[in-house]
């Protein structure tokens, strides 16, 4: 999962300790408990555990809502998903292996893979270890021959054969590093790769070199008895119990699950570098290596990197079917923020806000407006499918059944479009519409997406 800051991805389809307040000097537990008991009350979540550190200070914990679990309470000890905060992982293993001279950040990741798989080249360029910790290869976000038996569970089944007959017939569309793409491909191919050199399954080679080191014994994939039974249930956005997620081998871009009081040790590991074994492991993850796709937005290994408001925050967030997370860290300012929530609604912002005040928080969603749906037969339909960019590496796809409309945003789920006239279509599923607009020479060149109180246009690339 991957969101635009400080402007918020459209379309979107993963106990209280108080220690005194003169010690407080950023996110007051008044101000956290305002945030979360408002979340739970405009029905923007289901539960939350929210983790303050600042060195030098104690942790404080705070907790809203429930875990839907009978007889489970939220705490520092509730297990949830933490989606694609486990690229960071990913990418934190690698550096560890790039320190110990196992792998080089500039080696070809043909050379990890059997001679058998066929990988993509671009003129005289290969895709390198460091082109896929830093999302810039040119793989697409997911593989196009991943085909789920059920979208509910999209990353189940796919296998490592399947991802070598991906590899194998791919045909890069860019440059090697000429572009940043957010791509839950490359990240799990960098940890099937780790997990080849290493001859140690992905999860075994994490706990060894990464979790372990950092007594992080309630983060994993396979959950024990113990961490079965503190894990939260998760939830859509109406608040509907939904079923997880399971991951084969891109496990290394989103599997992992864990606690906060876990989650609080990897970023206390983070603020202070010499707090660990891993230390210089960890802040050679933070270093920037290149460009993202807005301004003041770059990427090191894994992390996202954005200098604004006056300050330099590293963030990752994640999230997989009914679950969001987000951890980030203000290293000058020696502070970080976990947020845990089983809901698929985005917490994003609360974290943003917290590390830095002037970030602001989402205002609640406003009262859908009633909407007509009315019938277009399908030559109204054609003219619209195809399609759109609305960021460097965010697409919406239309297409049409017969006389329905349908839009998928890169990597998220396909959701019917209403139309109420020609060229505007409502959607039941969220508060969002879309325009299309004409242009000079009679054909549709453009949609809008009107989501959240921004007004997104996307031109026509296909």
């Amino acid at each position: 999962m991957k969101k635009l800051f400080p402007i918020a991805s459209a379309f979107a389809l993963l106990g209280t300790s108080e220690p005194a307040a003169a010690q407080q000097s950023f996110a007051s537990d008044s101000a956290v408990r305002a945030i979360l008991d408002d979340r739970i009350a405009t029905k923007r979540g289901t539960g939350f555990v929210v983790a303050i550190l600042e060195r030098g200070q104690p942790p404080r914990i705070h907790t809203a809502g429930t875990t839907g679990v009978d007889g489970l309470g939220l705490d520092a000890s509730t297990v949830f998903d933490i989606g694609s905060i486990t690229k960071v992982f990913t990418t934190t293993l690698l550096a560890d292996m790039v320190e110990r001279g196992e792998v080089k950040l500039d080696d070809p990741i043909a050379m990890y893979l059997p001679r058998k798989v066929r990988v993509p080249t671009r003129g005289e360029r290969q895709i390198t270890l460091l082109d896929l910790a830093t999302q810039t290869s040119g793989l697409p976000r997911l593989p196009t021959n991943l085909r789920p038996a059920t979208v509910e569970n999209p990353y189940a089944g796919y296998t490592v054969s399947d991802l070598y007959d991906f590899l194998s017939g791919y045909r890069l569309t860019r440059d090697i590093g000429s572009q940043y793409e957010y791509s839950n491909l490359g990240i799990g191919l960098l940890g099937h790769l780790l997990s080849l050199k290493a001859g140690l399954p992905y999860e075994d080679l994490l706990r060894e070199r990464v979790l372990a080191p950092l007594g992080m014994n309630d983060t994993g994939i396979r959950l024990d008895a113990s961490m079965q039974a503190r894990r939260a249930r998760g939830f859509n956005a109406q608040g509907a119990p939904v079923t997880g997620w399971d991951f084969d081998v891109i496990a290394s871009a989103g599997a992992l699950r864990s606690t906060a009081a876990d989650m609080l040790k990897f970023l206390a590991a983070n603020l202070d570098s010499t707090s660990s074994p891993l230390g210089r492991v960890l802040a050679a993850t933070r270093v920037s290596q290149r460009d993202a796709d807005r301004p003041m937005n770059h990427i090191g290994l894994g992390w996202h990197i954005v200098n604004a408001f006056g300050t330099t925050i590293t963030w990752h967030n994640g999230g997989t079917a009914g679950y969001r997370a987000f951890i980030g860290l203000d290293e000058k300012r020696n502070r970080g923020i976990i947020v845990l929530s089983n809901s698929t609604v985005n917490p994003d912002d609360i974290g943003f806000h917290l590390l830095e005040p002037t970030v602001p928080l989402d205002l609640p969603p406003r009262t859908p407006e009633p909407r007509t749906e009315i019938k277009l037969a399908p030559p109204k339909l054609v003219p619209l499918v195809g399609v759109y960019e609305l960021a460097p590496a965010f697409r919406l796809a239309i297409t049409r059944e017969g006389e329905n409309l349908f839009g998928q945003a890169t990597g998220q789920q396909r959701v019917q479009l209403h139309a109420e006239s020609d060229l505007k279509f409502f959607l039941r599923t969220v508060d969002a519409q879309v325009t299309f607009v004409v242009g000079a020479d009679g054909k549709v060149d453009e949609l809008i997406l009107h989501q959240g109180g921004s007004n997104i246009p996307g031109r026509r690339v296909e």
